[in-house]
């Protein structure tokens, strides 16, 4: 959908208008193009005494041909692609100045898009309370500092359990490419819960490749964007949506030879229908994609059943038994993603949608609740929370209630269908296998909810 206010302000004289009256102007943000490197630029690597990390993500990043210099390696007048900061060593209150003290002269020379990583280690992972308080504090700092930057700039803390240094690749290529272009403010834990064997290797062009990946509600939307992607990234797609958009869903798993399964995800059979396509023609699945979803808007008090009930039961009912029994029955390979499509709404709510909200929470329970036991068949379970995203749901929306979602977030702008899609492929990858029990905001930082 356009965005005419977005059309108006990067014009010279719309740029001028808005500053001169207060209004935002919204960066126009990079995104990932096959066959783009990374990173592009130098990415400066700093470290606490005593940190960790720094020699593994160099590493790491080194594999994923990305040029790391140190804080004083850049040119004169060279800006820096991303700043990635060590702080698993701070220990203590006093210690974290040492964030100061990295970031203080960089910041002014990051480029634009540019990327911040600060990694730490999780509060609550055994560590003295001094050093567990000062490790909390990142979380403040990073998401500050996200509404700090500017010009597309964004602001991630990833937390890595101790025995997973070498499981990082795939979550540094995704936040510090542009395939993260929308996230910002996010906290990612890295853990070892479920791994087997060596840390997969990361192909930046086919990290997907040999995947075969289900998508519900993938005739339309966000779902087709999913769909797109998982494919772009060397996925085997099979496409599931309801009857009624069956050529809908065949024309789009033609562009790319994919699967088309016309099934109503309520139906309750479903799950094992699909257990069973997917074993006949596929041997199995790796990823699973939950995004079939509706909205059925109405405040509380002038709320029919039906109109209750129809939300709980295509949002969250279906998810959870379809996923259930894919995993009970170990469908799902070992290695593969559950992947839920949540929403900013069961976080922070929204008037209206008490129903929506109540089954995009439920999501989130969801993936706390089946995370731990599917570790134990080495199978992911994350989501995806998108806040306002350009689409045909987010353009029936009134003006004025639509222009606020665009404009109430670090970035002043609403992400595109192909934003929550890019985090659905990180997930998915096998080499993030030890993400797991996440729940990602897609929403530019929003400035409603947690």
């Amino acid at each position: 959908m356009n965005d005419r206010y977005l059309s108006v302000v990067r014009t010279p004289v719309g740029k001028i208008l808005a500053r001169g009256l207060g209004l935002p102007v919204p960066p126009r943000l990079d995104r990932w193009v096959p066959g783009s490197r990374v990173v592009d630029g130098a990415v400066v690597l700093g470290s606490a005494p005593a940190g960790r990390l720094a020699a593994a993500v160099e590493r790491q990043l080194e594999a994923l041909a990305v040029m790391t210099v140190a804080p004083t390696g850049l040119g004169a007048d060279e800006q820096a692609a991303a700043l990635v900061f060590d702080a698993s060593g701070i220990d203590a209150v006093e210690s974290l100045s040492a964030l100061r003290d990295f970031f203080n002269p960089l910041l002014r020379r990051l480029g634009r898009c540019g990327r911040v990583l600060v990694l730490g280690t999780p509060p609550d992972a055994g560590a003295e309370p001094a050093a567990a308080v000062a490790q909390r504090g990142l979380e403040g700092f990073t998401r500050s500092l996200a509404k700090e930057v500017r010009a597309g700039a964004t602001v991630q803390l990833v937390l890595v359990s101790p025995g997973a240094e070498d499981r990082l690749a795939s979550t540094l290529a995704f936040l510090l490419s542009p395939r993260s272009a929308f996230v910002s403010g996010q906290v990612v834990r890295v853990g070892t819960g479920g791994m087997t064997g060596l840390a997969a290797p990361y192909d930046v062009e086919q990290p997907l490749g040999g995947r075969v990946a289900l998508v519900t509600g993938a005739a339309q939307g966000i779902g087709a964007a999913i769909s797109r992607v998982l494919h772009r990234d060397g996925a085997t797609v099979v496409g599931l949506d309801v009857a009624a958009r069956a050529s809908a869903l065949r024309a789009l798993t033609d562009e790319f030879d994919g699967d088309a399964l016309a099934l109503d995800v309520t139906a309750p059979d479903a799950p094992q229908r699909i257990a069973r396509h997917l074993i006949d023609h596929h041997g199995g699945v790796d990823v699973v994609v939950h995004n079939a979803g509706v909205t059925r808007d109405k405040r509380l008090v002038n709320m029919s059943s039906h109109g209750w009930d129809h939300v709980l039961d295509v949002n969250l009912a279906a998810p959870l038994r379809i996923t259930e029994h894919l995993l009970d029955q170990r469908v799902v390979h070992a290695g593969g993603a559950v992947v839920g499509i949540a929403s900013v709404a069961g976080i922070a709510g929204n008037d209206g949608q008490t129903n929506y909200a109540t089954s995009k929470a439920g999501i989130i329970g969801l993936v706390a609740a089946l995370a731990p036991g599917a570790a134990d068949q080495a199978v992911s379970v994350n989501a995806v929370a998108p806040g306002f995203i350009e689409t045909q749901m987010t353009a029936a929306i009134p003006l004025v209630i639509r222009e606020a979602g665009r404009r109430m977030s670090s970035l002043a702008q609403g992400g595109l269908p192909v934003d929550v899609a890019e985090a659905v492929a990180w997930y998915a990858a096998p080499g993030s296998n030890a993400v797991t029990g996440t729940v990602l905001r897609v929403c530019g930082q929003s400035l409603l909810g947690a």
